[in-house]
C-alpha cells in the first residue's frame, strides 16, 4: 500500500518515542498539555508501518538502497 522509506533505525526510534509520548498521556492525568500526548500516535503509527508521509512529500529515505 505505501512504499517503505524508513530504514530500521528510524523505525525503532519512532516507535520508541511514539510510546514513550504517549505513555505521558497516561502518567499525568491532569496536566493541561495531556491531550497533545496523543500526537505521540503519529511517530507509532508511522513507525510501525514502515512509510512516513511527510517523507515521501520530501523525497527522503532512510531506508537502506537494495544492491542488484
Amino acid at each position: 500500500m505505501f512504499k517503505t522509506n524508513e530504514g530500521t533505525i528510524d523505525r525503532a526510534l519512532r516507535v520508541i518515542a511514539g510510546l514513550v509520548i504517549l505513555s505521558l498521556f497516561f502518567i499525568y492525568p491532569d496536566a493541561s498539555w495531556r491531550n497533545f500526548a496523543l500526537l505521540g500516535i503519529v511517530p507509532l503509527v508511522t513507525g510501525l508501518i514502515g512509510s512516513c508521509p511527510l517523507y515521501t512529500i520530501l523525497g527522503i529515505s532512510t531506508c537502506p538502497v537494495k544492491k542488484a
